[in-house]
């Protein structure tokens, strides 16, 4: 920068007093320089009188506390220089605290760095798990029909752990979350896809993919036997009557639907009510047994087979005294087993109210001889076109089948039957014309109507009827006179059956 000297000289002169230790003028200057010299010394001392600037004038020449100074006149006599201040006095403390500061802010990144890694990679472990989730939950979506109620608990536990992963990664990550942000709504999107499939699942809708899947394999079945020489079936007799030689044999079950309380309530009993007096008018009820297999608590009627598949109309009433599966439906009345006692016990169903309740003589009960694979079922109502029966044993009978025919107004007994079959032997039995007929189970899919009892004649034999069934456990059938068929419950799913009998002899 080209500046006028007596300009620089005022720079200086505000610059303080410190300033002058900066600048020395050169200690000897040219001839030329004399009226320079003298300006600049009366300047100095006239305007820094208290600096502790220096001259000296016996040589005629001015020293001052200056530095690399160079100067020139221009054609007007002004002297011109240029000159170079040096730095100040170097900042080290400043320069310390700037180090110790980046040292901190490196430590802090470090540590920082050291946590993003970590939620780097659970993030990537999760995201993996959450790929998994949806693949699982996009094919139970479309067409599974294999996952039970344990995948789904298995699927809830996944996603709770991924739901306290992003807990932990918003309370611990520092800065832009738009990620986990993403993460937290895909894990509460599929927790509410877990919970809709759930509902769905109560609403039946495996249980109906199973059923189309069984008429599917009914059909192809129907399908593959049309060309075989099927005999043909006797006339069917008149609903209500015994005017046949007894039961010969037995349909394929025809799945009417999963009980209306779900998967978990295995046990239980259906069927329809047969009055003689109405006797197609008949309601159709579903008593599902708790969870635990024993306690009788809420059942459903249903007007019509239509409202029954189609969860319409149900009136629902709820029981606190029923024990097992061995329930019939008679005159508009439910006939069960008291809870914990050897007492049977009629409910009007209209009222939902106990109209009568019975001891039966020396019947045992609390699965002292109940069915195999069934338990609490050792008293067993049954239903037939002659009335009421009950089926169970006795200690008297070592565990023997006892028949006993029932007044259905009182619950007295009027007559009574002692078989020669154990009855744990037997999976379940039902009534038809006064023929005890017990089945049991060949294997998971087929169960065998092996055995008979007459009441009308004392008589007792084999029997080699082949039924076949859905799942694995018959837990009760009941017969219906007018309909002529069986209504079973088979692990929770209501099936019935078309019975076959023989033609009455000429």
């Amino acid at each position: 920068m080209q500046l006028g000297f007596p300009f620089l000289l005022a720079l200086l002169s505000l610059l303080g007093p410190d300033a002058g230790a900066l600048v020395a003028l050169s200690p000897e200057p040219s001839p030329t320089s004399v009226v320079q010299s003298d300006f600049t010394s009366s300047f100095i001392s006239g305007s820094r009188s208290g600096s502790n600037w220096s001259t000296r004038s016996g040589s005629g020449s001015v020293t001052q506390s200056f530095s690399n100074f160079t100067g020139s006149k221009d054609d007007r006599g002004t002297c011109q220089c240029s000159i170079t201040l040096p730095d100040t006095t170097f900042p080290v403390d400043r320069v310390e605290r700037l180090e110790y500061s980046v040292h901190v802010l490196s430590e802090k990144f470090q540590k920082e760095l050291s946590k993003v890694k970590e939620y780097v990679h659970l993030i990537n472990i999760y995201e993996k798990k959450f790929v998994n989730l949806t693949l699982r939950v996009e094919i139970m979506e479309k067409d599974s029909i294999s996952y039970t109620e344990l995948d789904f608990e298995l699927i809830k536990i996944e996603v709770k752990e991924m739901e306290k992963l992003i807990i932990q990664l918003k309370d611990g990550f520092s800065g832009s979350s738009a990620i986990v942000d993403q993460l937290e709504v895909e894990i509460r999107n599929m927790t509410l896809l877990v919970e809709k499939l759930e509902t769905l699942d109560k609403n039946n809708v495996l249980a109906i993919r199973r059923e189309i899947l069984a008429l599917k394999n009914k059909l192809k079945e129907c399908e593959a036997s049309k060309n075989e020489n099927v005999p043909v079936a006797p006339p069917v007799p008149a609903p209500g009557t015994c005017a046949h030689g007894g039961v010969m044999n037995i349909s394929r079950p025809f799945v009417v639907q999963l009980n209306w309380r779900g998967f978990s309530y295995k046990y239980g009993a259906w069927g329809r009510d047969y009055s003689p007096e109405n006797p197609d008018k008949g309601l159709y009820w579903v008593a599902p047994l708790n969870p635990d297999a024993r306690i009788l608590e809420y059942y459903q009627l249903h007007n019509t087979m239509d409202d029954l598949l189609l969860y319409k109309y149900a009136k629902q009433s709820r029981l606190v005294y029923g024990q097992g599966s061995g329930t019939a439906v008679y005159k508009n009345n439910m006939y069960v087993n008291w809870y914990n006692t050897g007492n049977i016990a009629k409910i009007n169903l209209t009222t939902n109210t106990i109209s009568v309740t019975q001891n039966l003589p020396n019947a045992a009960y609390n699965n002292r001889f109940s069915y195999a694979n069934v338990g609490w079922q050792d008293i067993d109502f049954a239903v037939d076109e002659s009335g009421l029966w009950v089926i169970y044993s006795t200690e008297a009978s070592t565990g023997n089948m006892v028949i006993s025919k029932l007044n259905d107004t009182t619950l007295l007994v009027l007559n009574t039957w002692h078989t020669k079959q154990y009855k744990p032997s037997v999976s379940n039995a039902f009534m038809v014309c006064g023929v005890l007929y017990a089945t049991r189970t060949l294997n998971t899919r087929t169960e065998e109507i092996f055995y008979y009892y007459d009441t009308n004649t004392g008589k007792e034999g084999r029997l080699d009827i082949t039924m076949r069934k859905m799942q694995e456990t018959v837990q009760s059938i009941n017969y219906h006179p007018f309909d002529q068929k069986l209504y079973v419950y088979n692990d929770g799913y209501l099936l019935n059956y078309d019975l076959i009998f023989k033609q009455e002899p000429h």
